[in-house]
């Protein structure tokens, strides 16, 4: 989202260790469990958020990579040589996702840093072919990682705001259907689309998109009415840049605005000042009635939203952030260097005072937004942008937008389900993952406590399984101390 890192010099992404090439080391020190066993969790109460109430003292079986039995302490039958794990007082859910990742290009870091968090699924919003290599490895068994859906190289207007070595600009309606069919040929999951893309290219891209059959997602672009987004298909909506537009009494002042604002190509850092002003217009503008219909639309168009809350936590309250917070152990100290860096220099800097109350309070607007959304139906998906915003650390962060959107309004059902069950949804997997039932995959993590009590609850993990791998307790604490030794090491030259 942020591209904060292209903001900085060279000198300092280099510093950050954000192109660092990936490390030529084995995969996760330490055994999983084999694929191909036979596993019974016994004595659980299995939550997940389909809206049935949690099942209390049940028996869970994974037969290899799928869940063969499910019922009452008692009724299921457990083959003999079943591996079985006794877990009264313990709590089964699906497998977690994040469904907006920039993973940091070592293995030995992103993807066991999914797993040790519950997150046996993400969805990665910037395709390259280190993500392609890492989901064939993981597919084979030989690299212990989450499951992945992989977007497109990023497709912006030009002049495009992001880095242009490795967004796509389009100019054209040739240049924009290039766009998607070189994504279809590159193996993306789906087409990912910026903000800067212009109105009618936005329609080319939907066009294409349907013709090649493939997805699109991603910003919603200063251009293109969300309403309109919606309609063309554009499968979510990332971040809440572009919301307030369609739900203000304003709305064609700032369009005119909007059109004419001038960006050079790679700056982001003016854009996002720029975006600020319209936001603050906007949202104190906002119109309960017409940001009704607008939600409407959403919903009835299954448009997901991925508000990603833990991303404004940082860039509306630079002051309330942790430059050493704990969890930064287990991302390369020259990341976590360039993140405090990035914290005092572009993300803070320049602001006056009134600019920093203004982001104070649009945080607030921001919840109150997302958990109007989620009351009108508008499907909400947890998404965090780790690895490209500072200080969302992967999988880490995930726990905290559940808190987040908790905090905004929903339930916490309702939060579990934004990272289960919508956000399988997104990804066309709802067959396969999201649930607890007989024939799905056995992405799972087993919990401490009740998340339904409180949803901070989901922190507390004992155990994971992933493609009907276990992970135990004392597999999850080396795989944590590993990950902590890989990230204190000095990056590879670039």
């Amino acid at each position: 989202m942020s591209e904060i890192r292209a903001e900085t010099s060279r000198r300092t992404v280099l510093r950050s260790g954000l192109l660092m090439t990936a490390a030529a080391a084995p995969s996760v020190p330490g055994r999983a469990a084999a694929a191909d066993e036979t596993i019974a969790l016994t004595g659980v109460t299995v939550v997940d958020a389909t809206g049935r109430p949690p099942r209390r003292d049940m028996t869970v079986l994974v037969r290899g990579q799928r869940i063969a039995g499910l019922g009452r302490r008692g009724t299921v039958t457990i083959p003999a040589g079943a591996r079985v794990l006794d877990l009264p007082g313990r709590f089964v859910i699906p497998g977690l996702c994040d469904a907006h990742v920039h993973s940091v290009p070592d293995e030995r870091i992103s993807p066991p840093l999914h797993l040790v968090n519950g997150i046996t699924t993400v969805r990665e919003m910037s395709g390259s072919p280190l993500l392609h290599q890492w989901r064939e490895r993981t597919r084979h068994g030989e690299l212990l990682g989450p499951r992945s859906v992989i977007a497109s190289r990023i497709v912006d207007g030009a002049p495009t705001i992001g880095d242009p070595a490795v967004f796509t600009e389009v100019a054209t309606a040739d240049q924009a259907r290039a766009a998607v069919r070189q994504a279809r040929r590159e193996g993306a999951d789906f087409v990912k689309v910026y903000s800067r893309l212009p109105r009618d290219l936005h329609r080319v891209i939907a066009d294409e998109a349907r013709r090649c059959g493939i997805p699109f997602a991603g910003h919603c672009s200063d251009a293109v009415a969300l309403t309109a987004a919606s309609a063309a298909g554009q499968r979510s909506i990332e971040h809440l840049y572009g919301i307030w537009y369609d739900t203000s009494t304003r709305e064609p002042e700032l369009r005119a605005r909007i059109a004419a604002m001038r960006i050079e190509r790679g700056d982001y850092l003016h854009w996002m000042r720029e975006t600020h002003h319209l936001e603050w217009d906007a949202a104190t503008s906002y119109n309960p009635r017409k940001a009704a219909r607008v939600f409407a639309t959403l919903a009835r168009n299954r448009t997901r939203m991925v508000p990603t809350l833990t991303v404004y936590q940082v860039l509306d309250r630079p002051e309330e952030v942790d430059p050493n917070d704990e969890r930064l152990r287990y991302v390369p100290a020259a990341v976590a260097e360039g993140w405090r860096w990035a914290l005092d220099h572009v993300i803070r800097a320049g602001r006056t005072p009134q600019e920093i109350a203004q982001h104070r309070a649009l945080l607030d607007r921001r919840q109150m937004l997302v958990g109007a959304m989620a009351d009108a139906g508008v499907p909400i998906v947890a998404g965090t942008d780790a690895g490209d915003v500072p200080f969302q650390v992967p999988g880490f962060a995930l726990h905290d937008e559940l808190a987040a959107l908790v905090r905004a309004g929903l339930s916490p059902v309702r939060a579990l389900r934004a990272a289960t069950i919508e956000a399988a949804r997104l990804l066309g997997l709802d067959h396969l993952l999201g649930t607890v039932e007989v024939g799905k995959l056995a992405d799972l993590a087993v919990l401490d406590a009740d998340p339904l009590a409180d949803i901070r609850n989901t922190t507390r993990i004992h155990a994971v399984l992933t493609r009907g791998r276990l992970i135990t307790a004392e597999h999850r604490a080396r795989m944590l101390a590993d990950i902590a030794r890989a990230a204190a090491e000095p990056p590879a030259a670039p």
